[in-house]
């Protein structure tokens, strides 16, 4: 029960982390999701957005930061 205990409190500190980083950067973070690569098509009455190259970069960071704690 320790470890869940432990695993809820880190949860929830990264998540205000993220919060607080969020409200810093009112108008989002610079330049997450108008990378190149990000698929934006404009049509008449319909927009439509993929984020693929902001998706591969999340995908690296978070793959990196989750074997950096895995390891311990």
């Amino acid at each position: 029960m320790a470890d869940l205990g432990k695993f809820l409190v880190i949860t929830g500190l990264v998540i205000a982390c993220i919060g607080a980083v969020l409200l810093f950067f009112r108008d989002g973070i610079p330049l997450l999701g108008k990378l190149p690569g990000d698929i934006v098509i404009r049509k008449k009455n319909f927009t439509f957005y993929f984020p693929l190259a902001t998706s591969i970069l999340l995908s690296i960071i978070l793959s990196l930061i989750f074997y950096f704690f895995g390891r311990k």
